[in-house]
């Protein structure tokens, strides 16, 4: 199953609602989860002393039974959302072995961004790549003077859904 996850409720939802539909089309099993809904407290050391929120469990499913990824997020000063390092933050701390969720399973990376979105694209790839996801050389870059490349976009799910096969 690929999972089109959206790091923010406005542009970068909307996104990653295009990349399903464009995935349905392609014959792809796939899920947006919108990190936003998640209700995942902030994560604190306090707040880790209080256990595992029950908010996690959905979200540690929805990466487990990934076979492959998209991370759609926005551009926040420089680097990542704070509602995407919130959610690995959790999964990093309440997962048996977080890494599995994250080794060797390709991700796609997208943004749409007012901030020009080079940036976060930089961030998550180094992030995910530290986590061990195989992490792919092309990326989908939107902002409001530039629309989603619908070709590159069915380029980078069409490798997706190859490499989630292997």
């Amino acid at each position: 199953m690929l999972l089109i996850c959206a790091a923010s409720s406005g542009h970068n939802l909307k996104l990653a609602e295009r990349l399903a539909a464009i995935a349905t089309e392609l014959g792809l099993d796939n899920r947006v989860l919108d990190l936003t809904a998640t209700n995942l407290p902030i994560y604190t050391p306090e707040r880790e002393a209080a256990g595992r929120p029950d908010a996690l469990d959905p979200v540690e499913a929805a990466f487990r039974n990934a076979t492959a990824m998209v991370i759609a997020a926005p551009e926040y000063n420089g680097s990542m959302p704070p509602v995407l390092n919130n959610a690995i933050a959790w999964l990093s701390v309440f997962t048996n072995d977080f890494r599995e969720l994250f080794t060797l399973k390709p991700v796609g990376l997208a943004t749409h961004s007012g901030g020009g979105g080079q940036k976060v694209l930089v961030a998550m790839r180094l992030q995910l790549a530290h986590l061990g996801a195989t992490v792919l050389g092309r990326e989908l870059l939107t902002n409001s003077s530039k629309p989603l490349n619908e070709q590159s976009a069915r380029a980078v799910l069409a490798e997706l859904g190859v490499l989630q096969r292997r």
